[in-house]
């Protein structure tokens, strides 16, 4: 789907975003992510900051999910928000989900939220997350 309306910095991030996704080299996510990202995660209550903590889940997600495929793209009227709706496979569990994008305006990445249906899929990727990077992202979390 065709995002006509974006801010120019926010469309340069999306498509930088999406050739990450498509070769799942996550060297550029670096400078995707603001220093101080928010990721509110559909597994926990309280949102992890900083774009270690932050970099370090998605990078994991990456590597877990199977077939992941986006399908499609929602913009708010000001082109600084998108929604991406996806579909992939944990540990032979299908699921859908969408990653809701909040980007400031040099279109680094500042919030970035995920939901996730059905539960028994999202338990199995949080089962996975948990066994990667539990441990490292704990002390990261908002609150």
């Amino acid at each position: 789907m065709t995002l006509n309306h974006l801010q120019p910095m926010v469309a340069e991030s999306l498509a930088q975003w999406h050739k990450m996704i498509e070769h799942k080299e996550t060297s550029i996510l670096v400078e995707l992510l603001h220093r101080e990202v928010v990721f509110r995660s559909p597994m926990a209550h309280r949102p992890y900051a900083g774009a270690f903590a932050v970099g370090l889940i998605l990078q994991t997600v990456i590597t877990i999910f199977e077939n992941f495929t986006y399908h499609r793209s929602f913009a708010t009227d000001d082109g600084m928000e998108i929604v991406l709706e996806f579909s992939a496979v944990v540990d032979g569990k299908s699921l859908k989900g969408i990653d809701m994008i909040r980007f400031n305006q040099e279109g680094k990445i500042i919030d970035f939220e995920v939901m996730i249906r059905p539960f028994n899929a999202l338990a199995a990727l949080g089962k996975a997350m948990g066994e990667r990077v539990a441990g490292q992202v704990a002390a990261h979390k908002v609150g």
